[in-house]
């Protein structure tokens, strides 16, 4: 994979290129702030950028709020967020628009799982960190979320992941909108996703499905 690098500390960037050619990628271009990633992504044209959430100039969520501006320029392109902390703002977005990753620096030097991760992203899937789903839902931990869910609520829940709307639902299960609608509800209801200003409830029912036991 040809993939771009934003991470200003260069004791771990420079470990991170060096374990990816030695795997056969081709780290095409490295950043150290938000803006040189985002110049990065748009001269080099990777298949994948990994990025840490924060970077300056201000050192807070400055990578993610890059990742979201490159996502919005570069919908086809893998996106795999790395920090030591957990960032929920943007987050639950980018999750919503597949191709994304996010996992604790940590779980870099499990090198299998990191590399299987990266590739799932490339090709279009997700690939992301027990702790970040957990913080993402709000610390839900049940043995199985979906044990409540009747079974036509689970093939709507698994279309819903497939990123099908409500009218695409319909029409796949011959259903009416509104039941769908219905069905969408008590989902949401039963896995405890009450409305909030700050979540997306749909995303989140779809983690809850994506990392169930």
């Amino acid at each position: 994979m040809r993939i771009v690098i934003g991470e200003d500390s260069a004791l771990f960037r420079e470990g991170l290129i060096r374990l990816l050619s030695d795997a056969g990628h081709e780290v095409v271009a490295k950043a150290q702030d938000a803006p040189g990633l985002i110049a990065a992504v748009a001269s080099a044209n990777p298949d994948l950028a990994i990025i840490d959430v924060r970077m300056p100039p201000d050192l807070t969520d400055d990578g993610v709020r890059a990742a979201r501006r490159i996502r919005d320029t570069h919908p086809e392109l893998g996106i795999v967020l790395l920090s030591q902390h957990v960032e929920t703002r943007h987050s639950v977005d980018l999750v919503s628009r597949g191709r994304f990753g996010y996992m604790l620096k940590d779980r870099v030097f499990d090198v299998d799982d990191f590399f299987d991760s990266l590739q799932r992203v490339a090709d279009g899937g997700s690939a992301l960190d027990p702790e970040v789903v957990s913080r993402l839902i709000g610390a839900r931990r049940t043995a199985d979320p979906l044990a409540s869910l009747s079974a036509r609520e689970r093939e709507v829940l698994a279309l819903m992941a497939e990123g099908r709307t409500n009218v695409g639902i319909a029409r796949r299960l011959w259903l009416t909108d509104r039941t769908v609608e219905t069905h969408v509800s008590s989902i949401l209801a039963k896995l405890g996703l009450s409305a909030s200003d700050e979540d997306h409830r749909r995303v989140l029912a779809v983690l809850l499905y994506l990392n169930r036991p």
